[in-house]
């Protein structure tokens, strides 16, 4: 029998939060069939004349990208070729064991305007003017511990279409430099000192400090759950630079999950994530996604205008000696090398913008049977399931790409810019 939710079940969930495509609810009754379950529900512009426009399958040049998957090129709407990218490109790529499809589920018309009435109240209002709904935990055992991180690009680019102005992008991550983009339009109040080399380093140390930095600047990257229920970070806005009560609060939220005296369990938490991406090998799963982004978006940007046959405008304002030097290569190789180039470029995108999400449970003395991973935290001498998957793996537009080569200038230029004023204030 086919389920479908409908106005008598929206009480039923709960908001949890959002990003750009969709708003995230999570279950919180007793139903066995729903305990542990989340709901992505697909959000619209609010200031979108064509709502419909944005639900619509795949256009030509995008179809042409994915014509190797059968499934994604005959999607009848943009929701479902989502949905077969997530099962025919990146669970194969990333492995399915980390990668959950999930299950589509109808809802009535009813049902989702009653959740966005809900739901409304609870949700940050740049979100709420920006867009409108559109009209993960291991289940057994109590309590559970999950935790979200946005980890970001990974990996210094080392393409030889990055421009002589913008070197900075070879030695400085994207992330830091996005940084002082948002801080000079107010996203954000200060610097954080994530780094998501460390992250993807590979090295414990590097890790502990990346997993410590986010703690104290989670912004938008790190969130942690206690069955269910948000004990550290927002839903999503931008969590401010976290103080003393934050971290007092969040010290005993962790009693009933990690043993311990009072403050010191925050930092057996730090350490039972860190040894988790460390043993688990999740991240280095996810950079060789990233790293097939392999020309950045100065050499993929040629091969999207080579697809849509329009004469390429970066290289117009680049000018002529750029181009001679540099970018005639790109507009001479076959079609079938620019689909390639802009496919890769936006399978990385997708694995650079997703989020890892972690579950924990104390493990029980003397289960063999647990069909989990299992982290042993040293400092506690406590021993955890665990189970570890990457969410938010959305297909990416392909109009979007002159977008993000725009958005990519004022990155690197905002940056290089606050480096200029660092170094003139110095000087003086």
């Amino acid at each position: 029998m086919e389920v479908v939710l409908d106005q008598e079940h929206a009480a039923q969930w709960t908001y949890r939060g959002e990003g750009a495509m969709n708003l995230v609810l999570a279950y919180s009754r007793s139903s066995p069939a729903y305990i542990g379950k989340v709901l992505r529900i697909q959000k619209v512009p609010r200031n979108e004349s064509n709502p419909d426009k944005s639900l619509t399958a795949l256009g030509l040049h995008e179809r042409l990208v994915w014509k190797e998957t059968e499934d994604i090129v005959s999607s009848p709407t943009r929701e479902l070729a989502g949905h077969m990218f997530l099962e025919h490109v990146i669970s194969p790529l990333l492995g399915s064991k980390y990668v959950d499809v999930g299950k589509r589920v109808k809802v009535s018309r009813e049902f989702l305007e009653l959740v966005e009435k809900n739901v409304l109240s609870q949700r940050p209002a740049w979100r709420v003017d920006a867009s409108k709904v559109d009209t993960r935990c291991i289940q057994e055992g109590e309590p559970c511990l999950c935790v979200e991180i946005k980890p970001k690009c990974g990996f210094l680019p080392i393409s030889e279409f990055i421009g002589e102005e913008n070197r900075i992008k070879q030695s400085v991550s994207r992330y830091k430099m996005h940084q002082a983009l948002k801080l000079h339009g107010k996203e954000i109040s200060s610097f954080s000192e994530y780094d998501p080399l460390d992250l993807f380093s590979g090295v414990m140390d590097r890790i502990q400090k990346s997993i410590k930095d986010l703690f104290s600047s989670p912004q938008n990257n790190f969130r942690v759950f206690l069955d269910g229920s948000l004990i550290f970070g927002t839903l999503g806005g931008i969590a401010d630079s976290t103080n003393s009560v934050i971290q007092e609060a969040f010290e005993d939220a962790l009693k009933d999950v990690i043993v311990g005296d009072q403050g010191r369990r925050t930092d057996s938490f730090i350490q039972l994530i860190a040894e988790t991406i460390y043993t688990s090998g999740v991240m280095e799963r996810l950079i060789k996604l990233q790293k097939l982004d392999n020309l950045d978006i100065e050499g993929a940007i040629h091969a999207y205008y080579n697809i849509i046959s329009e004469p390429c405008k970066v290289c117009r304002e680049l000018g002529e000696e750029k181009v001679r030097d540099k970018y005639t290569t790109l507009h001479s190789i076959s079609l079938d090398e620019s689909l390639k180039i802009v496919k890769n470029f936006l399978i990385g995108t997708t694995a650079k913008d997703c989020s890892l999400m972690m579950s924990f449970k104390l493990k029980k003395e003397g289960d063999t049977e647990s069909t989990y991973d299992s982290v042993y935290l040293k400092s506690t001498s406590q021993t955890f399931d665990y189970k570890a998957c990457f969410i938010d793996l959305d297909l990416k537009p392909f109009e979007n790409m002159q977008e993000y080569y725009e958005k990519d200038k004022k990155i690197v230029s905002c940056y290089t810019q606050m480096v200029k004023s660092e170094q003139e204030v110095e000087k003086n």
